[in-house]
């Protein structure tokens, strides 16, 4: 994936979003509505594991399929840390919020 300067390139835009405003109309221009709410799933899913929830659970809650939900699991625990990270922030910033 390093070796992809489109990649990094588009990595690099993502970290000059300013906020959740922006964040949203970039990624509604750059994304289709379904790629959206794909992500969106994808990080619910990741939430509900973190929190415990069976895989046939996460599924039913979700909409996702077990396979979906079995993929996003393995990336949680083998993956580079992207899903632990943002999950981690999003407590903080709930937490501050209170």
């Amino acid at each position: 994936m390093k070796e992809n300067r489109e990649l990094w390139d588009l990595f690099e835009m993502i970290s000059l979003l300013r906020d959740k405003d922006e964040a949203a109309r970039f990624f509604r221009d750059l994304c289709t509505p379904g790629e959206l709410e794909a992500m969106a799933e994808r990080l619910e899913v990741a939430g509900l594991l973190r929190e415990g929830l069976s895989y046939r659970r996460i599924s039913e809650v979700t909409g996702a399929s077990t396979t979906t939900v079995t993929r996003i699991a393995h990336w949680c625990k083998h993956g580079e840390g992207g899903y632990q990270t943002m999950l981690q922030r999003s407590k903080k910033i709930s937490k501050n919020a209170e």
